[in-house]
This record gives C-alpha cells, sequence and structure tokens, in this order.
C-alpha cells in the first residue's frame, strides 16, 4: 500500500474530520479527500461512512485504522531510539504508574530528575489502568505489581505495606486505639474495597469493615485518602511510603499492616538502550536509597 496514503488515512481516522485532518496535515481537504478516494479504490473497500456531523469507520475502516495505529506506535518507539543520544539525555518520557504513587511520591522527587537533565520532559500518566507497553501506550511503569506483559524489562524496586495513620490533631480530640476492636469508635478513611487497588490494601479494609467503624469516608484513590487524615477526619489507611514526607502522621495500631505489596519498574525489550530510560531508572534508584537512609533515621525501618 502507499504509505502516504495511509498516513492520510490514519489522520482522517482519528479526527473524524477530512477538515480537521487537512489542518493537522496541512493539506487542503480536497487533496486529502482524494487520495483517501484513492485508497478505497486500491482496497475495492468503503472505508468511512459520510454524514454531516462527520466520518465514520466502516468494519473494513476499523480493521485498516488497528494497522495503521500499531504502526504509528511502532514508528514512534522507533523514531524514539533514532533521538536517544549516548552523550545526553533529552527528549519526552512517558511515564505511568499509579495516582497514589504517582501524586505522593514521585511527583514531589521529579525535581532532583530536571536538576540532572533539564532537557528532559516527563508526561507522567496516573492510570490504575495497566497501559500497553509493548503497543507503546508509555515508554517506562512503576506499578505495584509485577507486570505479566511479555518482552518487558522489569526490576523490582522495593516493596510497600498498607498501614494506619491519623493526625496528631486527631488523635488528641479522639484518643489513640489500642486494639483493633477500638476502630469501632472512629471513623475509618480508605479505598473502597471494591475500586482498583492492589489486592493487599482491598483485603486489610476488608478485615478492618469487620469491626464496624463508627463512620467512613471512601476516597478513589490515596491522595484523597491522605487529604482527609490531614485534615482530622479519621483514621486512613495508606501506603508506608507517606511517612517520609508528612512524618507528623501518628501511626496508629502499628502492629496491623497489610501484606507486601512488591513495587517494579518495566520497559519494553526494544527501549533497553534508551538513555532516557537509563537515566529514569537510576533517579527512581537513587530516590529509593534516600528514601530507605529517611526512613531508618527516623527509626521507621
Amino acid at each position: 500500500m502507499d504509505w502516504d496514503k495511509l498516513r492520510i488515512f490514519h489522520a482522517v481516522a482519528d479526527a473524524g474530520s477530512l477538515t480537521h485532518a487537512g489542518d493537522k496535515l496541512n493539506l487542503s481537504q480536497s487533496a486529502v479527500s482524494r487520495q483517501i478516494r484513492a485508497l478505497e479504490e486500491s482496497l475495492n473497500s468503503t472505508l468511512f461512512h459520510r454524514h454531516a456531523r462527520g466520518l465514520i469507520l466502516t468494519e473494513q475502516g476499523e480493521l485498516l485504522f488497528d494497522a495503521t495505529s500499531a504502526m504509528s506506535k511502532r514508528l514512534d518507539a522507533a523514531a524514539a531510539r533514532i533521538r536517544d543520544s549516548k552523550e545526553e539525555v533529552f527528549g519526552e518520557l512517558r511515564v505511568t504508574t499509579t495516582f497514589g504513587f504517582g501524586t505522593l511520591w514521585l511527583a514531589p522527587r521529579l525535581p532532583h530528575l530536571y536538576e540532572k537533565y533539564p532537557d528532559l520532559k516527563v508526561d507522567l500518566m496516573l492510570e490504575e489502568r495497566v497501559l500497553d507497553l509493548p503497543m507503546r501506550e508509555a515508554d517506562v511503569a512503576i506499578r505495584m505489581k509485577e507486570p505479566s506483559q511479555a518482552d518487558l524489562i522489569r526490576k523490582r524496586l522495593m516493596t510497600v505495606q498498607m498501614q494506619l495513620y491519623a493526625s496528631r490533631s486527631y488523635i488528641e480530640s479522639n484518643g489513640m486505639p489500642t486494639e483493633l476492636s477500638d476502630i469501632s469508635s472512629h471513623r475509618l478513611i480508605c479505598q473502597n474495597p471494591s475500586a482498583a487497588q492492589v489486592g493487599a490494601s482491598a483485603l486489610l479494609v476488608q478485615n478492618l469493615m469487620t469491626f464496624n467503624p463508627s463512620s467512613l469516608l471512601t476516597v478513589n484513590n490515596y491522595f484523597g485518602v491522605l487529604q482527609g487524615v490531614l485534615h482530622n477526619l479519621g483514621i486512613g489507611v495508606l501506603p508506608d511510603y507517606v511517612t517520609q514526607d508528612f512524618p507528623d502522621l501518628v501511626h496508629v495500631l502499628p502492629q496491623i499492616e497489610s501484606a507486601d505489596v512488591p513495587v517494579f519498574l518495566a520497559f519494553p525489550e526494544e527501549l533497553r538502550h534508551s538513555q532516557r530510560i537509563a537515566a529514569f531508572k537510576e533517579f527512581v534508584q537513587e530516590e529509593i536509597i534516600t528514601h530507605r537512609k529517611q526512613l531508618r533515621q527516623m527509626g521507621k525501618l
């Protein structure tokens, strides 16, 4: 097939409009239309249903768009590898991780990465959904379980546990629980057990619910749970890495904790030699070493 026609087809399918695709490609609407018509003739198939509100892909068009989307992602990966310099770290790095880890641990430490590599452009994608790294939805991922996708290089970074925390003001006003049954006299702040989260956290929350907390606040991410705790709303279920950046949190019922949650860094095999990936991996590992040293100094390891 004609690569140029496929490129124009992909832009039209993505935009859903000849005009918008033409603007993106710096081509007139009539030129775009001619190319699409020529592609349909070469395939002897109709690729778009045309109507007043725009264009909709036919079944044949969907098949071709799937193929051009895969091609586009592979070309992006090839371009990224070509752009990587052996001497400099620059360009875009798409990083995906969970909302909680991204907002509470990773984002506050990114200034250290930018200090060392000011020309790096990080696109931080915070999602509970696991993005497809081999299909180039992201370049590198930090996840709370070992990735199951094939063709990934993975490294275990550390382990995390979910524990109970409250603010000093809350404890002064409501008292410190001394045993698990005391939860019945307090408000529990946590993620809903049915929400997307690591299994160890959901199991801990399910166990805590059996003690009938007097009140409940559920939030769909740990940043929201932390805000509730900091504003004296109750006792929160939070990952233990928050204690470094929020040292005034009070550890409640320290004998109660979730099972270990492994934290993995992963990236596609084809980016093995990427200087941007190497720089990010080194940055994360250094930050984890610093994190653990500070926890030891605080007596929390």
